[in-house]
């Protein structure tokens, strides 16, 4: 009985801040980076702990969303976003800091541009942005 009513709350709730949760829990298995010869890497393959603070984060925004707590569900966004940029910037960082060997800054640069982001990046930033901006019906 307490199950089906939990589970009840998934009517009251916004499934569409459900959908932007399922999009950032699978973009992070999702293509992100492209090394050269390596292949594609996920949140995983980038780093443990960001990938596991993404997924806690994601559960805190699901606590948020199956309470109707309006305010932790924004909160949780919020450090969503801010994970994903926090990532992208030491993304990018350590392409260029991967390459510090060289000697001159123009081929640090230029071997450094070699990895590429992928297309998991608009995936999970589409999930943060949908659960932050889609409204609670109650």
């Amino acid at each position: 009985m307490c199950f089906f009513l939990y589970f009840g709350t998934l009517g009251i709730m916004k499934n569409i801040q459900l959908l932007g949760l399922i999009l950032v829990v699978a973009g992070s298995f999702f293509p992100l980076v492209h090394v050269p010869v390596i292949g594609n890497w996920n949140y995983w393959k980038l780093d443990h702990f960001l990938a596991i603070a993404c997924w806690i984060l994601a559960a805190g925004s699901l606590f948020g969303i199956a309470n109707n707590k309006v305010a932790v569900t924004k909160i949780f966004a919020i450090l969503l976003i801010v994970l994903f940029v926090f990532t992208l910037f030491a993304v990018k960082l350590q392409a260029s800091e991967y390459f510090s060997f060289m000697p001159f800054k123009s081929w640090q640069d230029k071997l450094a541009g070699i990895v590429k982001l992928k297309w998991g990046w608009i995936i999970e930033f589409l999930g943060a942005f949908i659960i932050l901006f889609a409204r609670n019906r109650k």
